[in-house]
Formats: structure tokens, C-alpha cells, sequence
């Protein structure tokens, strides 16, 4: 095995890692709202998106094509050069995923493989090495006007379905809308799991045809190969399944407070927006565009905003793309400077420890199914929020039908104060009522007379 083809395996395993990393960091841009409002069971839902990512990544290759041919000039460079700056790329886009995932922060997986590829093109090349404009191709043509419209988009849209979706259904039964919206969510979120397996996994698709390229396994105009497409589609599948669970918190609970009307609308616009960039070839950031679907159902409805934690995004979004080139700079020039083989394994071995870094602080803080639907600060709801057809809640466990849910809670509310109304009378006696504000008294001799039919509400 030549050095060449070595350093060719470590960016294929180092990019299929990039895709796994992608799947459980973007898994809230698909499945956060559905969580949220109980919709879906946490682990179903990731099962879910990670089976239609799976099915996405083959449905198109037009993102795959600018990603490997519209970034980096390849007249320019070729052989294991190519390859050191395609696997500084990644690293740095692996090193940003995970410090994002770490605080919560659902950041650009897309903006962040950018930015490492032009931040190691750059230090390698210098800035004539990035195609930044070539009439509709290019870096700020494909990649940053996108970038800034696509959230701006997405709340415009989410917010003028919300606003609608709530004036046509003001006038019917409360239940059965938010039943039913729930049932429309598992198809939107489906749609939007489906479109992040056609934008994202294709980036990657993206990445190893570039190192192909630079190996000269493949030329620039060949088609891509199945063995690449599924190898990608296989991990973005795996990381969709782990599930980010930090970032859909953040998603699902920490921006708005979302109902099912609202969730349908932002999966609605989010896939929309998707799709339609995935057919144009443009490698839209899924993140960026689910999030401002998010917000504007916020602002559809009127809700509240926390707009410290948008604000914190925001920044995130900002930084993305310069400070990822600036580790792909950093990985390129300690690969370049030890050189050869021996410097892309030190490079790989940096990435390796780092990652375990980050993994071991996540620990300390945990979040995962559990407490996906309880943001820091504030007080968990009483009653876990029930799913249609029976499914389950949050922490996995069985609940009724949301119907028969609310219906038992209006029971217990009526039940329970006319405990607190007769315990005066009834505390420490026999046939008292109990503290649970639910079961009937034993004795039936009370102040209503005998014969009287009780007004207290059955028991659930």
C-alpha cells in the first residue's frame, strides 16, 4: 500500500466521521418540534429520521457536484496535496460540530465543512485557491447568499402559515386540532428528514469525490460512485440514530414554546425550503433554514421569543465559517510542516483527543431522553403531554390518548377541590376523602342526605 493511498483511506474514514457528526448534530432541524410537542417518542422519531436520511442521500446529486467542483480551484493543485487540504477541511469541520453540540448550539454543519475546506485551501494556496465568484457558481453565490437568506426565508413563510393555520381552526374543538396536527407533524417531520438526506449527506458524497479526484482514482467529470453515495447515506443514518440531544433542547424547547399547529408549520416550510435548494444544487445550511422556520412560528402565533438564546445562535452562525477555516488553517499547516503521512497522523490523532475531550465534559452535563423537554431554569411540567394514537412521552412511558388525558385531568382538578372543600369535615375520619383528591368516601352518610346523588366526579 503506497503513502498516497493511505492518507486516501484516513480522509475517506476522516469525511464519513464528518457525516456522522453531521446526522446527530443536524437531527433537530428535523425531529426537535415533533419531540417537542409530543408528536413522537424520542427514540421513534430519531428511528425515523435516520431511516428517511438513509433514503434521502440517494435521491439527488446536484449539492454533491458543487461541493466538490466549486470550491476549491483544482487546476491549481492535485495528488496528496489536494488530499492534506480536503482532510484539514474536515477536521475543522468536525472540531467546530462537535464544540457547537457540546453548548447546545445548533450551528451550520454545512457552513462549518466550508469553512474548513476555505480556511485549509486558503493557507495552502493562498485566497486565488477559492473560487469565491465564477459567474452563478462560487463561494458567495452558492454558499454565503444563501446562508443569509434561508433563515430570513423560512421565518417569513413558518410565520405566515402559522398565523393562517391558527385563524382557520380558532373556532373548533382545541383537542381535536391539536390531535390532529400532531398527526400531520410525524409527515412533515418525515419530509424534512427526507430533505436533509438529499442537502446533507450529498456534501459529503462531495468531499470524498474531491479526494478521489486529487488520488486520480476519478476525473473531475465523472459520476458518482454508488459505493460513495451509500457509504454516506450509511453514516448519516448512524448519527441521525444517536440523536443530538443537546441541540434538539435547544430547538424544541429553548427558542419558543411550540403546539403542534406551530410544529407543522415550521416542518412544512423547513422541507419546502430544502428540497427546492437540493434540486437547484445549492448546499443550503438545514440548520439555519429549520431554525428560522422555528422563530417565525413564534412570531406567527405571538408567542414569546427568547431572544438571548436567538442571539446566541446568531453568533454562532456568524462564527462558523471563519473560525472552522481557521482550524483547517491550523490543521493544514501542522500537517504540512511534520509533512507526509506522518503529519496528516498527527493531525488525526489531535482530532481524536480533542473529540474525547469534548465528549467526556458533555458528561457532566447529560441530556438525552430523559430531560430532552425540560429546559435548564424551568419547572418540568406535572403531567408528561400525551401523543396521538396512545404513543408515548418524552421519558418513554406509556400515556393515553391526548383526549382521554386532559379529560382525566379535568376529572382530578374537579375531584381535588372538592377535597380541599370538604376536608374540614372528612379529615381523620372514616370514609374521609384521601389525599390523592380521588377516591370516593366509604361512608355515604354525608351532608347531602341519603337518597341525594353525589355531584362529585367520578373516579378516573
Amino acid at each position: 500500500m503506497t503513502v498516497e493511498l493511505l492518507v486516501l483511506l484516513i480522509v475517506i474514514v476522516t469525511a464519513l466521521a464528518f457525516d456522522f457528526t453531521n446526522g446527530f448534530h443536524d437531527t433537530a432541524n428535523a425531529m426537535a418540534t415533533s419531540i417537542a410537542t409530543g408528536a413522537l417518542r424520542p427514540r421513534v422519531a430519531v428511528a425515523l429520521s435516520a431511516l428517511l436520511n438513509l433514503i434521502g442521500a440517494f435521491l439527488s446529486v446536484a449539492v454533491a457536484a458543487t461541493v466538490a467542483k466549486g470550491i476549491v480551484r483544482l487546476e491549481g493543485v492535485d495528488g496528496q496535496d489536494l488530499l492534506i487540504i480536503v482532510f484539514a477541511g474536515l477536521v475543522g469541520g468536525i472540531l467546530w460540530n462537535l464544540l457547537t453540540w457540546l453548548f447546545g448550539l445548533p450551528s451550520s454543519s454545512s457552513h462549518a465543512l466550508f469553512g474548513g475546506l476555505i480556511g485549509a485551501t486558503i493557507a495552502a494556496l493562498g485566497w486565488s485557491g477559492v473560487i469565491w465568484a465564477s459567474g452563478s457558481e462560487g463561494v458567495l453565490t452558492k454558499i454565503v447568499l444563501p446562508a443569509v437568506l434561508a433563515p430570513i426565508v423560512a421565518a417569513l413563510v413558518s410565520a405566515i402559515g402559522t398565523w393562517g393555520v391558527y385563524r382557520i381552526t380558532e373556532k373548533s374543538d382545541p383537542n381535536k386540532v391539536d390531535q390532529g396536527f400532531r398527526w400531520g407533524q410525524i409527515g412533515s417531520a418525515s419530509l424534512v428528514s427526507l430533505a436533509h438526506g438529499t442537502n446533507d449527506a450529498q456534501k459529503t458524497m462531495g468531499v470524498i469525490f474531491l479526494a478521489l479526484v486529487a488520488h486520480g482514482t476519478l476525473t473531475k467529470n465523472d459520476e458518482m460512485p454508488l459505493w460513495v453515495m451509500a457509504a454516506c447515506a450509511v453514516a448519516i443514518a448512524a448519527g441521525t440514530y444517536l440523536g443530538g440531544w443537546r441541540i434538539i433542547r435547544t430547538l424544541g424547547k429553548g427558542l419558543v414554546e411550540i403546539d403542534s399547529p406551530q410544529g407543522l408549520a415550521a416542518e412544512s416550510s423547513s422541507a419546502a425550503i430544502i428540497l427546492t435548494s437540493a434540486h437547484f444544487g445549492l448546499p443550503l445550511s438545514t440548520t439555519q433554514t429549520a431554525t428560522g422556520s422555528i422563530l417565525g412560528t413564534g412570531l406567527g402565533k405571538g408567542a414569546e421569543v427568547r431572544w438571548s438564546v436567538m442571539g446566541r445562535m446568531t453568533v454562532a452562525w456568524l462564527l462558523t465559517l471563519p473560525l472552522a477555516g481557521v482550524a483547517g488553517a491550523i490543521c493544514w499547516a501542522i500537517a504540512h510542516v511534520i509533512g507526509g503521512l506522518a503529519g496528516v497522523l498527527v493531525v488525526f490523532a489531535i482530532l481524536i483527543a480533542l473529540s474525547a475531550v469534548m465528549y467526556l465534559r458533555s458528561r457532566r452535563d447529560p441530556v438525552d431522553t430523559s430531560n430532552v423537554n425540560e429546559w435548564p431554569g424551568e419547572t418540568p411540567a406535572a403531567e408528561s403531554v400525551a401523543q396521538p394514537g396512545g404513543a408515548q412521552a418524552a421519558d418513554d412511558t406509556p400515556v393515553a390518548d391526548s383526549g382521554i388525558a386532559k379529560d382525566a385531568a379535568t376529572a382530578q382538578d374537579a375531584s381535588s377541590a372538592d377535597a380541599a372543600g370538604t376536608s374540614s369535615t372528612a379529615e381523620g375520619k372514616p370514609g374521609g376523602v384521601t389525599a390523592d383528591g380521588l377516591s370516593p368516601p366509604a361512608d355515604t352518610s354525608s351532608s347531602e342526605g341519603p337518597g341525594t346523588k353525589s355531584n362529585r366526579s367520578a373516579q378516573v
